[in-house]
């Protein structure tokens, strides 16, 4: 029978995924991914080269495409509201993508996946100057940044929000995430 190669890579990306997103880089040992995929830690040496760049590869897989697909519905500032919803949905379906996302912050020296996740980042910033048409492209493309922080803020500080909003449950958090997204907006829309 022959070997399955792009299967075999992917089952140790998705073990790399959950492993890392659980521990990030320095908490995972390959044999835990090894464990978790049932494969061969070998196999991950043989097809990434090393932990470190299969960190790297991971953390493309699964953050390549986070903004493919997440269109500014609408205009104005609610529209910029909604689409912060739409990224909060999108952890919803898959909490661990905050988690890569924070991990990479804390233990790369740059983002991975830049290439494709630069272009993501300009054509949504396109979008919210269609959307806030006194915006110019810095003014959106820090609008952007700080909506994508509030959004996976809320999602990695879990412990803190416990602490701020004790009473808050996800759907409360959501509703003030877009609320905030819509004040963030109209500061950026005004001339």
């Amino acid at each position: 029978m022959p070997w399955d190669t792009a299967r075999t890579r992917e089952r140790l990306l998705e073990a790399g995924s959950r492993q890392f997103a659980a521990t990030g880089f320095a908490g995972t040992s390959v044999a835990d991914i090894g464990r978790d995929s049932g494969v061969n830690k070998e196999r991950l040496y043989a097809y990434f080269g090393s932990k470190r760049e299969f960190f790297d590869h991971v953390l493309a897989y699964r953050l390549d495409g986070l903004l493919d697909d997440l269109d500014v519905p609408g205009t104005g500032p609610e529209a910029v509201g909604a689409w912060a919803g739409l990224l909060w949905d999108r952890y919803v379906a898959d909490p661990d993508i905050a988690r890569l996302l924070a991990w990479e912050g804390l233990e790369l020296d740059g983002p991975a996946a830049a290439a494709h996740r630069t272009s993501a980042c300009a054509e949504v910033t396109r979008r919210l100057q269609d959307v806030l048409p006194t915006a110019d492209e810095q003014a959106a493309r820090h609008l952007l940044l700080s909506v994508i922080t509030l959004v996976t803020g809320a999602w990695t500080l879990s412990g803190l929000a416990a602490l701020v909003t004790p009473a808050d449950d996800r759907n409360d958090r959501r509703a003030a995430t877009v609320r905030h997204a819509v004040v963030l907006a109209r500061a950026v829309q005004t001339p």
